[in-house]
């Protein structure tokens, strides 16, 4: 499909500065942009691209002042990376969508089924299983018993769903990804041997969480291991047993919650942290990535390290580690004065 700078404009409510009739067939990033392509400039740090760029519309933010002649049709938008979110979505939602039931799908007989779904060949829904409207359900995928799956919710190719699990209106989990596995419950026994602990709660993603590639998310032992309203998790994350993830919480990838700890609302987790389990991490906290955590953080704080701290303090302590030798060194030298004053 084509889109005019002028049509593309008037959708994002921005302005064209240039010629508001150049089509767009494609987008791409703002160095590898072609004509015929749209690209977008949010970060300062490619600017000096949008001066040779061979994109035929840039969308950039209102406050934007070139520093040389652009030879691209520019559309000025109040939030540039905002403004081409919204055209993908645009873009993704003009395309047909996958309807119908496969004849080489296994759904069950008494499964509740709303309108417009998609079931593809070799998924798997068991008994007492209730989907939604517009859902959909992509090849080899397992929907275990007893599951429930909102509306508008995306299920990619193999996905498992263990039995018992809720998922939410409008949710998206992407390929590999395991939902309602066991969670890690072992007693020790005087043989040191361990005796496996039933798992007997569930998952329960609310609505518009999305859930990367080979992510797994552990049953509670007893009640729900719960990911909350508007929560993003990116691939290869563990989230263990009875964890609660408070709402619009991201989490980059591989890193992992231990057992029955709780993360608040709106909290920025980066790639590779490790929280120990049974703490508490409040609000609006931010950790820096490859931190781990064995001890609560109160809400708002900005931590990094391992173990983790006050971010201003690791940087203040960081700053004195990569001077260490030369620390070193000075103390000797003062101590070898002191004792040639002292005599000792």
């Amino acid at each position: 499909m084509e889109f005019s700078a002028k049509q593309i404009a008037d959708f994002l409510n921005g302005e064209v500065e240039g010629n508001e009739d150049v089509k767009v067939n494609t987008i791409s990033k703002i160095e590898e942009a072609q004509p015929g392509s749209l690209s977008f400039l949010a970060n300062p740090a490619y600017a000096p691209w949008i001066y040779k760029t061979k994109a035929s519309i840039i969308l950039v933010n209102n406050d934007f002042k070139p520093e040389n002649a652009v030879n691209s049709t520019i559309v000025r938008v109040e939030n540039a990376y905002n403004a081409l979110a919204e055209l993908l979505n645009m873009y993704r939602q003009s395309m047909p969508e996958k309807q119908g039931i496969s004849s080489l799908a296994s759904v069950a007989d008494n499964a509740k089924l709303g309108k417009d779904i998609y079931i593809a060949d070799f998924a798997y829904v068991d008994k007492n299983v209730i989907i939604g409207s517009k859902a959909k359900i992509y090849p080899h995928c397992y929907i275990g018993e007893n599951v429930s799956i909102g509306e508008n919710t995306i299920i990619y190719p193999g996905v498992k769903v263990y039995d018992n699990c809720v998922i939410g209106n409008d949710c998206t989990i992407h390929s590999g990804a395991v939902i309602g596995a066991d969670g890690f419950g072992f007693a020790p026994q005087s043989d040191s041997n361990y005796k496996k602990i039933a798992q007997i709660g569930n998952v329960i993603l609310e609505d518009h969480v999305e859930i990367g590639a080979n992510t797994t998310i552990d049953r509670a032992t007893m009640g729900s291991t719960v990911v909350k309203r508007g929560v993003k998790l990116d691939n290869l994350i563990q989230v263990a047993h009875n964890v609660v993830i408070g709402e619009n919480t991201v989490i980059a990838a591989q890193s992992g919650i231990a057992g029955s700890s709780k993360v608040g609302k709106n909290c920025m987790i980066g790639g590779q942290v490790g929280i120990s389990g049974h703490i508490n991490i409040g609000d609006e906290v931010k950790i820096a990535a490859q931190s781990g955590l064995s001890s609560g953080v109160r809400n708002g704080k900005i931590i990094m390290g391992a173990p983790a701290f006050d971010h201003d303090k690791f940087i203040k302590s960081y700053i004195h580690f990569r001077n260490l030798e030369k620390i070193v060194k000075r103390i000797d030298e003062l101590e070898m004065k002191l004792t040639q004053i002292t005599g000792e």
